[in-house]
Formats: C-alpha cells, structure tokens, sequence
C-alpha cells in the first residue's frame, strides 16, 4: 500500500476542502484504483517471524490485525483527521464507541467530570450513571452559563465533556472558554461535534483536546451504517487512546469504513443545501404562527446568535419546535406526516423527525429532561435535501391535522 503519488500530508494541507473531501488520505495500491479499495482482511502476513515481531515491536511500518489498523479505516481516518485539522484519528464502530471509549481512556477512579446537562440521552446516561459505577463523580452544568463552569471544577476534575450544539435543545456552548478554563485546572476536554460537522465548526482550533463522531449522521448523510471516530493530538492518542482501544476493540469495519469515505465525498455539497434547506424550513414553520416556539441557531434572533456566529459557519441542518398539545398533539402532527419520516437519526439525506422524550431521551429521567428543555410536546427535525417548499407543505397539512 502507498499514498498516491504527491499526495502526502503536506501538500492535502493545501487543499481546498471540497478537494480534501474527495481525494485527501486516498492509499492506492499497486493495482491503481481510483476509489478506495475495501480491505475485509482480519490479518495480514508477513515475509519472516523477524518481520512480524519488528512490526508489534512498532520498529517496521505496517499492518497486524485489523483490530489494531485496517487500511480501509486508516484512509478513512486521515481524511477526518485532515478536514478537522487534527493530528490523527482512529474509527470506531459507532458514535457512542468514539464517545465512551475517549471518556474511559482519560479519566480513572477517584476523577471527576465537568459536563454540559443537556446531551443526548446515551451521553448523559454515560456521564451521569455509567461513569460514577467506576467511581468517576460528574458535575452537570447549563452549557451556556459561563459563570457555572468556573463554580464546577474540583481539584481532581480532569475531564470535560460538551455537546455544541446540543441535542436536542441546539444550545451552544462556548467552546475557546471552555477549554481555556479547563487547561487552567489540567483538564482534558472533549467535544461531540456531532450535529456541527467538521464543516461548520473545528472544536480543534478553539482549544479541544478531543473531538469525537457519529459518523452515522452527516458524514455518511444516507443512513446506510454506524461509524464514529475520535479526533486528537498524536500525544494524547499514544498515551490515552490507543492503550484503551487496542484491548478492547471497539473497531469500525472496514465495508463501513469504505462507505464512510463514499459519503465524504459529496459531504460539503449536501451539508451546505442541508443548511439553507434548514434555515427555509425553520422561518416557514416560525411563519406558520401555530407552534408554540421554532427554535434555530440560524436565526437573527437566537438567544446565542452572537456565539453561532463566532463559532459556526452556519446555523446546521437541525431544528427544534414545540407544540402547546404535549406528547398526544406531537404524536398527532407526526404520524400526519407524508414527505419526512419519523426516525430518530440525523443528517441523513431524508428530512426525519423525532419526539425525543419518548425516544433519544427516553432513557434519562422525566425530571432530568424537563431540566434540559425536553418536553412531551418538543419535536427535533433533521433537514434533508428534499425541497424545502415540499416539507414546508407537508408540515403544515400535518400541523392543521393535529389541530394546530
């Protein structure tokens, strides 16, 4: 296996990010493929026995067992490394495998998290219940008060964990803020940067120690695969990374892999027609005047517009509405619907909406999601690249359904 000719890291640097997409940490072999070859090997020989153990011993360059390195992976994880502008990365089956894998390997008994409340349910979940069965204690704070961030850190806090925005809430947090305090107290910080993507914010440039995936979402953007990834310095995955995922496995396939890299290829043009389909959608559901609140970090008026606007190139493909009936009259506008489905994934080329109380956070306490702004008539919408005059239709016929 080697690198197109040319193609090394210095000269990728250089690109634009349309071509970073389609051609950054492309491996060929000596066939001469143009796209991405699909490695489904477990194994790999070698010439000698003296070549096999110079490669465990780190000395020969070289694969050994695909739970350790597969080269599909490997292009797929230079490409996410190059368009974050991380050092490195490494794949992982889910999202949920990047998240708790780079939480595990940071903190230990006797440590103490800093969290954002309001996170998808699996995270909070993870943060709050999961962790402290290992005797890791958390502080949850309002993502968007400074001032509460400052009052959570303890002297044996050394980790920090945010989603920005969050899920489902779209709640920003202030990132460059974050991770400064938290370098002042020695603690490493963690971004999902899910519902963001590379493409609208680089958690990396503000500070992030680590910037983890679902790239379930927009990263394949057609709801084929699971896939996650963690995003880092070479520093911090030789010590705290690596160590974890080389004994526990938590290994992205290489076919996902390959449809990963598919996806990222036409990743900048659907995530910007996302975008402004979002931002279409979300002023024609304000227009409507029937629900009781549209909520979009895209707006003029968003509570944290000024944040967005530092941070993200854009306001995202996610919108938020609530409906004055509760969890019946949201259930009524959705089994209304004709054009978008109801499932709980995002970023997916098919416009989906979900009531995440009774789905993506139905496994966090009723009183946890009312503290996070999660109601029974909360509904999360994930914009695809339908027409937006389309959806706008159909969530009005639905809205007059549901008796709104």
């Amino acid at each position: 296996m080697k690198r197109d000719t040319g193609k090394n890291r210095n000269i990728t640097d250089k690109w634009r990010l349309s071509t970073q997409l389609v051609r950054g940490g492309t491996y060929r072999s000596e066939i001469g493929e143009t796209s991405e070859s699909m490695f489904m090997t477990s194994g790999y020989a070698y010439d000698c026995a003296e070549d096999a153990a110079a490669r465990f011993e780190g000395e020969q360059d070289g694969y050994t067992y695909s739970r350790l390195r597969n080269p599909t992976c490997a292009m797929f994880e230079d490409k996410m490394a190059l368009i974050e502008g991380a050092e490195t990365a490494r794949s992982t089956a889910t999202g949920m495998a990047a998240m708790s894998q780079a939480m595990l390997a940071i903190v230990k008994a006797g440590d103490h998290v800093v969290s954002s409340k309001t996170l998808f349910g699996s995270c909070r979940v993870f943060i709050e219940d999961i962790l402290t069965k290992f005797g890791v204690s958390c502080t949850l704070v309002d993502g968007k008060d400074n001032e509460a961030w400052k009052n959570a850190f303890r002297p044996n806090t050394t980790a920090v964990f945010l989603e920005s925005p969050a899920n489902p809430t779209l709640d920003v947090v202030d990132i460059e803020f974050v991770c400064d305090l938290a370098h002042e107290n020695n603690a490493l910080v963690v971004v999902d940067n899910v519902f963001a993507t590379p493409l609208l914010q680089k958690p990396i440039k503000m500070g992030a120690d680590i910037v983890i995936y679902s790239s379930t979402k927009h990263i394949d953007g057609q709801g084929r695969c699971l896939g996650g990834c963690i995003l880092t310095s070479e520093e911090i995955l030789d010590e705290y990374i690596l160590p974890l995922i080389r004994h526990t496995g938590p290994n992205l396939s290489p076919f996902n892999a390959w449809v990963m890299l598919k996806g990222m290829e036409t990743m900048d043009l659907r995530v910007e027609k996302m975008c402004l389909n979002a931002s279409k959608v979300a002023h024609g559901l304000r227009d409507m005047g029937c629900f009781t609140s549209v909520n979009y970090p895209g707006f003029d008026d968003f509570s944290q517009r000024d944040l967005v606007e530092k941070q993200m190139a854009a306001g995202g493909s996610v919108v938020t509405v609530f409906l004055p009936g509760g969890r019946a009259q949201a259930f009524k506008f959705l089994n209304a619907l004709e054009v978008t489905d109801i499932s709980n994934n995002v970023g997916d080329a098919k416009s989906l909406m979900t009531h995440p109380a009774s789905t993506t956070h139905k496994s966090v306490e009723e009183s946890a999601r009312l503290d996070m702004g999660i109601t029974e008539g909360m509904l999360r919408l994930s914009v695809g690249l339908e027409h937006a005059d389309d959806l706008l239709e159909d969530f009005a016929r639905a809205a007059k359904i549901a008796g709104l």
